[in-house]
């Protein structure tokens, strides 16, 4: 039997968690961006299951059912508010089946309603409800433990964890909030005293995903490990956020000047090495629980698991550029002709 979440984090050790299901599926052709809705469980079901053995592969130590906005409110927009039961069943039986298949965790997942309005406690309501119904299908689904992420304020999050605690037979939560604002949520609760509060109301890992890349997680990062007590969770995008672009909504095309949130941000896309970096900080920082958001694909989710000490399948493939034609060692006199025009020695 697979060790279960708190085991795992026992004495310093690491959870790897694949994200972004979202947009890689977008980006892949099977999911629409702007409504961002998780029909594809119920039309095209094997491709979130080959997705999920993708990530696995790649390193993942988590298997996340793939439910995020998987919720009545959403499902509304599509008018397929009906089959909102079968799609989070459908979802975390798959991912349960993956788990099951390589020893992982699974989890259940709940994320921000979008509805939610600090100022309107109607809304806190109607959040209740659908943090309900997604918890007790996630316990029903056989989730290990269960993740709330990407909640731009506190108050919702505590709902969400509120709801993991009633309804959830007992699964650890993981409770992750969104950089988006200068280092506080957008009820103005800074970042490493909202988690701090979120751990000591139960959540058993706190920390931030989505909104920000690696470079500028990393400074909020540092300030949230002097002021939480236990393990602490970071999934950035991976994408090139800048001091003056701190947020993937705010990257601009290098080429063009403009916007490149959402749908051109493969031009700020981190590299592998950008992504390398990121996780060495972070494991230096005391991160355990770690991940990427939004954008990631395996490749990349592969060097966050390998220099976190993990060699997963996808770890036969690393890149051996000592055996190029033309970059690697003892190439032939023609290669080194061909080499020179490729990379332009000749002009």
């Amino acid at each position: 039997m697979s060790a279960g979440l708190l085991e795992r984090l026992k004495d310093g050790g690491s959870v790897i968690c694949a994200e972004g299901y979202l947009w890689e599926l977008e980006r892949r052709g099977y999911l629409r961006s702007g409504v961002f809705t998780p029909e594809i469980i119920l039309d095209q079901p094997e491709r979130v299951k080959n997705l999920h053995e993708e990530f696995v592969h790649a390193g993942s130590d988590v298997v996340e059912a793939f439910t995020y906005y998987g919720h009545r409110d959403k499902m509304k927009k599509i008018g397929r508010e009906d089959e909102l039961e079968t799609l989070n069943l459908r979802a975390l039986k798959i991912a349960r089946e993956v788990a099951d298949s390589t020893n992982t965790l699974m989890a259940g997942n709940l994320s921000n309603t979008t509805t939610f309005d600090p100022d309107d406690p109607t809304t806190a309501d109607n959040s209740r409800r659908i943090f309900k119904e997604q918890v007790e299908w996630a316990v029903k689904g056989g989730a290990d433990y269960i993740i709330g992420e990407t909640f731009s304020e506190i108050q919702e999050a505590h709902l969400a964890l509120e709801a993991i605690q009633k309804y959830g037979n007992g699964l650890p939560a993981v409770i992750t909030l969104a950089p988006y604002g200068p280092k506080r949520t957008v009820d103005c609760v800074p970042f490493p005293q909202a988690l701090r509060q979120l751990e000591e109301a139960g959540a058993a890992v706190v920390g931030i995903n989505c909104g920000r890349g690696p470079a500028t997680m990393i400074p909020i990062l540092k300030e949230i490990r002097q002021v939480c007590k236990g393990p602490i969770a970071a999934l950035p995008v991976p994408f090139r956020t800048t001091p003056g672009e701190p947020t993937f909504h705010r990257l601009t095309d290098p080429t063009t000047g403009k916007s490149a949130f959402p749908l051109e941000l493969s031009a700020v896309q981190c590299t592998r090495s950008d992504v390398r970096q990121f996780a060495e900080t972070a494991k230096e920082i005391g991160v355990q629980y770690i991940g990427l958001c939004c954008g990631s694909s395996s490749f990349l989710l592969r060097e966050v698991a390998e220099v976190y000490g993990r060699t997963p399948p996808a770890s036969k493939y690393s890149p051996n550029l000592e055996a190029s034609f033309v970059i690697g060692k003892d190439i032939s006199k023609h290669a080194q002709k061909v080499k020179q025009f490729m990379f332009g020695e000749d002009e």
